[in-house]
């Protein structure tokens, strides 16, 4: 198996979210959110937590969504030192598949830098981005208060 060594988890107990808040405090897309934010957003949502034997969780990814139509695939990371590896791969490839996330109109994601690695998923850039509206608040985890 080329993942030796790793494994995947989709149940509660699988996930970690202190560890996925170590990495998401510090990533582009949600820096400084609070690690009661994270607590909150894993249990509202798909997650799927990659681990390396022997050291815990080194990636994870979550998606929002109703089960039906609809899908967002968020807050993906693998650790820099397991990257390479094929793992993130094997985590979306994983995720994709889950039985929830089957015959959903729309999946849809947000990235700065993995073009391709969601385009070998079948992701493809907005048909129609003039159709699209969003509420940004970029700095908001940097003054937030825990709940």
């Amino acid at each position: 198996m080329p993942h030796d060594g790793y494994r995947l988890g989709f149940a509660p107990e699988d996930i970690d979210a202190r560890a996925a808040h170590a990495f998401l405090t510090r990533a582009y897309w949600c820096e400084g959110i609070p690690l009661a934010l994270i607590e909150r957003a894993i249990a509202n949502s798909l997650c799927i937590a990659l681990h390396a034997e022997g050291r815990g969780q080194v990636g994870f990814a979550r998606v929002v969504t109703d089960r039906t139509t609809f899908a967002y695939l968020c807050d993906v990371y693998v650790l820099e030192a397991h990257r390479g590896r094929g793992l993130a791969t094997w985590m979306i490839e994983t995720l994709l598949a889950h039985a929830d996330l089957q015959g959903l109109r729309r999946f849809m994601l947000f990235t700065r830098d993995a073009h391709a690695l969601y385009e070998g998923h079948g992701f493809k850039p907005l048909a129609t981005p003039q159709r699209g509206m969003e509420i940004v608040r970029p700095a908001i985890y940097l003054n937030a208060v825990s709940p």
